[in-house]
């Protein structure tokens, strides 16, 4: 499965860059993925190819208004479009003051990491985390095993 995590703006905390690569090279064990710094959400569209014919990701956006997935929901989806869907995922983390409405209607999936307020940086950390437990779910990893509640 290939994967791309994107965000909007350059990394300002070193601890976040240090946990984002920290995941990301976990996350290799499973996909071929990787992280991308981007300037707007232009370059997010651009990425995902929504002005190519067909579009070359299915774009997933992080939104608080979005749907909110237990780990192994969010499992199941990963699974489901792993089996179902030959276009590589786009988890796209916006700026500090969201998506616009345009863009939200271009993506797949709008998804929200629950109802409170989480600075977008850190919010990168969560969804890398959660696509790590994610990969340990459906591999029958035990990381996932420890931490469910």
């Amino acid at each position: 499965m290939k994967l791309t995590i994107a965000w909007i703006g350059r990394t300002k905390e070193p601890a976040i860059q240090s946990l984002t690569d920290e995941y990301l090279k976990r996350l290799r064990r499973f996909a071929d993925v990787q992280g991308k710094a981007l300037k707007d959400e232009s370059a997010v569209l651009k990425l995902c190819g929504r002005s190519a014919h067909p579009a070359r990701h299915a774009l997933v956006l992080l939104d608080g208004r979005g749907k909110q997935l237990s780990s192994e929901e969010f499992a199941q989806f990963l699974g489901n479009h792993q089996d179902r869907n030959p276009l590589p995922l786009l988890f796209a983390v916006g700026p500090a003051d969201g998506f616009s409405a345009e863009i939200r209607r271009e993506a797949n999936l709008l998804l929200s990491l629950g109802k409170m307020t989480v600075a977008h940086e850190l919010a990168r950390v969560v969804l890398l985390e959660q696509l790590y437990r994610v990969f340990t779910i459906l591999k029958g990893h035990p990381y996932h095993l420890g931490h469910s509640s």
